[in-house]
């Protein structure tokens, strides 16, 4: 994967919004995908290019949230596959 840099970020659920939000309005910097919601696990798929802009993002995040860099978690082999953080119907009912 060479099209894009993975940054793995741990947030507070309630944040996770926000920190997509965020990172859709620096427009072709990044993309970021929900890994586990649950857990608030996200990937940050910054351009290669943009890497030091996306770097600068998450640096502001820490000091506003409880927005950490993690490591990656096991099988993060498919990042640009389906949405991870997608819950199915009856697990979005309990």
């Amino acid at each position: 994967m060479n099209d894009v840099v993975p940054i793995f970020l741990s947030v507070p659920r309630a944040e996770i919004g926000y920190v997509k939000f965020i990172f859709e309005s620096y427009e072709g910097v990044a993309v970021l995908r929900t890994i586990d919601r649950r857990a608030g696990l996200l990937v940050v798929l910054a351009v290669p290019d943009f890497l030091d802009q996306a770097r600068l993002v998450v640096a502001a995040l820490a000091e506003e949230i409880a927005c950490r860099e993690v490591p990656p978690p096991p099988g993060s082999e498919d990042l640009l596959g389906p949405d991870l953080g997608e819950m199915t119907d009856e697990e979005e009912r309990s």
